[in-house]
């Protein structure tokens, strides 16, 4: 089962759980902000991609967070404390494709594999 993380009104999200209902790919859809960021998954995605690639220091919510707690962002731990905490901090979308896992949105990459 393919699992889409993200935040419904994230237009990449949107993008994404488009590209799979149009390709027919059966998919569920796991909603940071009703439901959180869950712990266990996140330590997974960071051991399968690292801790860089996850948070999004690129939005808004990077941008708004206080220098000191954007220095604090220095290793797997501080940032996951931070995703947690602040769930819009996470890239956008994580999928989980069984035993793959990606993040962001490339319909290219999507289309290749499947």
């Amino acid at each position: 089962m393919i699992i889409l993380y993200g935040i419904p009104n994230c237009d990449t999200v949107k993008k994404a759980r488009a590209w799979l209902t149009a390709h027919g790919l059966a998919h569920e859809f796991h909603d940071f902000k009703k439901a959180g960021v869950p712990a266990d998954r996140l330590a997974a995605w960071e051991s399968a991609l690292g801790w860089e690639k996850l948070l999004n220091r690129q939005g808004t919510t990077w941008r708004k967070l206080d220098p000191l707690e954007q220095a604090g962002a220095v290793d797997a731990a501080s940032a996951q404390a931070l995703m947690r905490a602040q769930p819009s901090l996470v890239k956008r979308p994580v999928v989980e494709w069984g035993q793959r896992i990606t993040v962001g949105f490339d319909p290219v990459a999507w289309t290749a594999e499947h």
